[in-house]
């Protein structure tokens, strides 16, 4: 249930006026707060900072289904209704929306606009142009925002400066005024005239820190700080944006960019392999300190990659054969050959939370479950899917035995030596595809499952393609496995339905890249967003990771507890969160007095 603090009551309309909305009990910040604690609020501005992007871009609009955007520019040029943070996942607090409305029986949301929110050619934030964003996500966005915005009935201009959204009738989700606040706001007279639905590299007129002053397709983008941004003093900006310049150059591949850093072409990079993090800079530039290592701890749910079914392919309808090739996979193999034990398993969609489900199902969460006995199995109401261990031969001996048996049961067996579906006579054969921005080392990580698999009688290749075909042969569904990193909330809700959803499984472009239809799921997810107190919403979540994991619909790779990152000692980041992990648009340019000689 929302709670708004420092709220007006208008006794007549029955509807709070707030400064923040917060979903789940007491918002962390009080309202005379200045900024956010894990920034450093008088970090010095200036200076010029260039990083690197991956893969292409022919378009400036990442919410639409052609295309390939560059995603990077768009937090950095388009303001938000309101701003989440990092430390307060559940609460709003104000951006272009200066205050929050809400009637006693959540039947809508009102923005109050700042009458300051402007955008970078000098012209108002108004009403009208809330309602022409949110209008041209569900007309001619990606598919994907019909359904998560299935639930507003109408957007109504209450005045130039005043929105509201109001809700379908008997809408239970709780989680809509947080979900409307994160629209990004376009300017409706800088698109007249122009298709939102057609991929373009005219820079969106933008109210936010930056401006695109220069670019080349599939190369770079350099964007200029906006000396005039309206917010930059508001509590909620103070302490991030601080860089004049920011750029981004493309690579398409992650490992090109270490020399790109050691060169000094640019200044600070992810590091996503964990052989190159281990060994790959032993020199003087970091011996020095000219170039910093940097493990940054964070609390943030654990990036969900996997090797993802296309569930969609008639060999991975039998949940037993999904079972069986995630028995083979060897991840402890690969974590100490090749990733230096740097990893953890990913054992559940909410890794590094308290969302994951633990245990066996015990008290709400067995309240939602029970319903559903007919229709799951029955493992589900036991322990939880553990990994297979690999850390002896006998254990590769047992799991890949164990596989064979799971297939038996999924109607298969061995004929002439391939692993063969009984009723249809079809060999298990599949591809698995990847992008190249994964890196030419994920070949490494193959050999050992692809072998694994080829023991027990199924034929599996494996493919790395460019970014931009990978991304069409998943939008089209085109694809047996793939290996798919899933966005991933802090706050997880409406954003689960596009990923997990059955309404999501047949429109191209959406995040159901598996092809997920299950009913339970379905309804799981309704829980999700319809929980007014947190212990509801937890029990709902850990009800939804239960059940996915024992329908084996990803097959879950590894995961950090924190981010690995290099940069030139002349940069800087606040050390007063050590759960912040990497936050690039919190971080400055060092003054010359602190670097090194």
């Amino acid at each position: 249930m929302l709670l708004c603090c420092l709220f007006a009551f208008i006794a007549q309309a029955k509807v709070y006026v707030a400064n923040h909305l917060a979903l789940y009990g007491q918002a962390k910040y009080d309202d005379d707060f200045t900024s956010f604690d894990f920034v450093k609020p008088d970090a010095p501005k200036g200076g010029r900072v260039v990083m690197p992007a991956y893969g292409t871009f022919d378009s400036f609009n990442p919410f639409i289904f052609k295309g390939i955007a560059s995603t990077e520019t768009v937090a950095l040029t388009l303001d938000t209704l309101g701003v989440v943070p990092n430390d307060d996942y559940s609460t709003v607090y104000p951006l272009i929306a200066q205050k929050f409305e809400l009637p006693a029986d959540n039947s809508f949301v009102g923005f109050i606009l700042n009458p300051k929110a402007k955008f970078s050619d000098g012209s108002p934030v108004t009403a009208d142009d809330v309602i022409f964003s949110f209008n041209s996500l569900i007309t001619k966005g990606a598919p994907l925002y019909k359904i998560y915005y299935a639930d507003v009935e109408r957007v109504e201009k209450v005045n130039d400066r005043h929105v509201r959204f109001y809700f379908k009738k008997g809408t239970q989700n709780k989680e809509l005024p947080l979900i409307l606040s994160q629209i990004y706001i376009f300017s409706k007279k800088d698109w007249d005239g122009k298709d939102f639905a057609k991929p373009s590299l005219t820079p969106p007129l933008g109210s936010g820190p930056y401006i695109i002053s220069k670019f080349e397709p599939s190369k770079f983008v350099v964007l200029k700080r906006n000396p005039n941004y309206w917010a930059k003093d508001l509590p909620s900006r103070k302490g991030f944006f601080n860089f004049d310049t920011i750029r981004y150059d493309y690579y398409q591949d992650t490992t090109v960019t270490l020399q790109a850093l050691f060169s000094g072409n640019i200044d600070l990079r992810e590091e996503y392999i964990a052989k190159i993090w281990a060994t790959g800079y032993d020199n003087n530039l970091v011996k020095s300190g000219k170039i910093i290592k940097a493990e940054l701890p964070h609390n943030r749910t654990a990036i969900l990659q996997s090797f993802a079914f296309n569930l969609r392919k008639p060999q991975f309808h039998n949940k037993f054969v999904r079972q069986a090739i995630a028995q083979v996979f060897n991840f402890d193999w690969a974590n100490e050959k090749l990733f230096y034990n740097q990893y953890s398993r990913l054992d559940s969609y909410f890794s590094n939370t308290e969302m994951a489900a633990t245990g066996k199902p015990k008290g709400k969460e067995l309240a939602l479950l029970a319903p559903f006995r007919d229709q799951i199995s029955a493992e589900v109401f036991g322990d939880l899917p553990k990994n297979p261990s690999f850390k002896t031969i006998a254990d590769n001996r047992k799991n890949l035995k164990e596989a064979v048996r799971l297939l038996k049961l999924g109607g298969y067996d061995f004929v002439d030596g391939k692993m063969t579906n009984l009723k249809t006579g079809q060999p298990l054969e599949f591809e698995i595809l990847s992008n190249n921005a994964n890196g030419s080392s994920f070949t490494r990580v193959m050999l050992p499952f692809l072998k694994n698999l080829e023991k027990i009688g199924i034929k599996a290749t494996f493919r790395n393609l460019e970014v931009n075909i990978f991304k069409n042969r998943l939008d089209n569904f085109d694809f047996d496995m793939a290996i798919v990193s899933f966005p991933v909330s802090q706050m997880p809700g409406n954003e689960q339905k596009e990923m997990w959803g059955s309404q999501a499984a047949d429109i191209h472009g959406s995040y159901n890249i598996a092809g997920v239809k299950n009913p339970v799921i379905d309804e799981l997810l309704n829980k999700i967003v319809q929980a007014h107190e947190k212990e509801d919403y937890l029990a709902a979540l850990h009800a939804f990771d239960r059940v996915m994991r024992h329908e084996y619909y990803l097959i879950p790779q590894w995961y950090t507890s924190y981010n690995r990152v290099a940069y030139n000692q002349r940069l800087d980041y606040p050390k007063n969160n050590d759960k912040a992990g990497f936050q690039p648009h919190t971080w400055w340019v060092k003054p010359q007095s602190e670097r090194k000689k």
